[in-house]
């Protein structure tokens, strides 16, 4: 058989960068044996801390809202013709219910785009889709502060809003040529596939928010309020009586079956009393349980395990691998990984314009894969980087990266990819250097 370059290429230089990576790294170095305890350390600290009691509860919201909230009925509201002050509003959060990162957004931008959404909403949809991702914003919150998790959500936000703004003001000309060739590009969308009561949807939400929030609940400082500390005190209480207000959602609002929730109930509960400091253990045993009776409940139940453990695939094993990386390379905080932290702290360390610019421009050309940006973050934090960089990188890098550039190119050609970049960078450059200032 002849050699093919495209497919017997790739194996030659795969094997080729094994052996050389056999004869060459000094494994027996004492900097290479520690950065490889740091990988697995900060995995088990990870898996323990974060994975069971955030990232899991999480992990079924997001399933949840890709079927009891209507993607379409969102869309719908972007068109051109769409008032303004509803079509931004729906698209600087649209992030939350698709939960998508900056290469799954792509042909959903291009969808609305080309079938006549204005310019602006499309934009400010193109950024939110993976900026705004609610399990990236509960996890950045959880793992490095609530300061810094809320900074993003609001940066976020805003930027997605500003930067529409911005590229419909410079284009309208453009965008008025289009719509008048379009004619009104009116938007054909598929119908919603559920229809459920609002009220138990709501109710739904906000019950496992609720509980999302208190299972997280940090222990208080002492220089935190009596009230912090009383709900630090009561947090288990008040998540378990929220995990029953959605059981009996789930039950009398949304048709689920009775004892299959019934059961799911009283396995948590022993759980709970059997192991009452290792309340991991309950919530593992509560999701497992509902991921079940989901999976056994004909319609939306069974869409709502399917859509939680795409979720899961997608999500988890890219975590893990990025948190492997992040520990081999830079080490947990305040330990050191393979690159030295003095040269982390020289390149994003502080405050400064470069710094925060550099944080801005490498995290809008590397590719982040979902949630990956936020142990990368924590261990550049650790070693060295400073508070305004690493916002300038959470908000610069998911929402950006080469391969989407490239794609956005095709869709809105080289000068509008270059000017919606280039804002993106700028406005991450600044924000996290007002930020930085305020975090001090």
């Amino acid at each position: 058989m002849p050699f093919e370059w495209r497919t017997e290429g790739r194996t030659l230089l795969l094997l080729t960068a094994a052996f050389v990576a056999a004869l060459w790294i000094p494994f027996d170095a004492p900097r290479f044996e520690n950065s490889l305890h740091e990988a697995f350390a900060l995995l088990q600290w990870y898996a323990r801390e974060h994975v069971v009691s955030c990232l899991l509860p999480a992990l079924l919201i997001a399933g949840a809202i890709a079927v009891f909230i209507s993607q379409g009925a969102v869309i719908r509201l972007l068109g051109a013709g769409a008032n303004k002050v509803v079509a931004y509003g729906i698209a600087s959060v649209s992030g939350t219910i698709l939960a998508v990162c900056s290469c799954t957004v792509l042909p959903l931008f291009g969808g609305l785009y080309k079938r006549g959404a204005g310019l602006g909403p499309a934009i400010a949809f193109l950024y939110s889709g993976p900026a705004i991702n609610i399990l990236a914003i509960v996890l950045t919150a959880k793992v490095l502060g609530f300061e810094l998790g809320a900074a993003r959500a609001i940066g976020a936000v805003s930027f997605s809003v500003i930067i529409g703004l911005v590229m419909a003001a410079l284009y309208r000309r453009e965008e008025r040529e289009r719509n008048a060739t379009a004619g009104g590009g009116d938007m054909v969308l598929p119908e919603d596939g559920f229809a459920f009561s609002t009220g138990a949807v709501v109710a739904l939400f906000a019950l496992m928010i609720v509980f999302l929030v208190f299972a997280n609940w940090p222990k208080a400082d002492p220089a935190d309020s009596a009230l912090w500390h009383a709900v630090f005190e009561w947090k288990w209480p008040l998540a378990g009586l929220s995990a029953a207000g959605a059981a009996l959602v789930l039950v009398l609002g949304l048709g689920f079956c009775w004892w299959r929730v019934a059961l799911v109930a009283a396995l948590v509960a022993a759980l709970a009393v059997a192991l009452p400091d290792q309340p991991q253990f309950a919530i593992a045993g509560g999701v497992v349980g509902l991921c079940v009776v989901a999976a056994l409940q004909p319609g939306a139940g069974r869409d709502w395990f399917e859509q939680t453990w795409g979720f899961a695939k997608l999500i988890l094993p890219l975590l893990l691998v990025g948190v492997l990386v992040a520990g081999f390379l830079l080490g947990r905080p305040g330990q050191e990984g393979l690159i030295p932290s003095a040269w982390v702290a020289a390149a994003v360390g502080g405050n400064s314009l470069a710094s925060n610019a550099f944080a801005a421009i490498a995290g809008a050309f590397m590719y982040f894969a979902t949630l990956t940006e936020i142990p990368i973050t924590q261990a550049l934090l650790g070693a060295g980087m400073g508070k305004g960089p690493a916002l300038a990188l959470l908000l610069a890098g998911p929402a950006l990266s080469l391969p989407n550039m490239l794609v956005i190119r095709g869709f809105l050609g080289t000068q509008k990819t270059v000017v919606y970049v280039a804002l993106v960078v700028v406005m991450a450059t600044v924000t996290g250097m007002a930020y930085g200032t305020y975090a001090g």
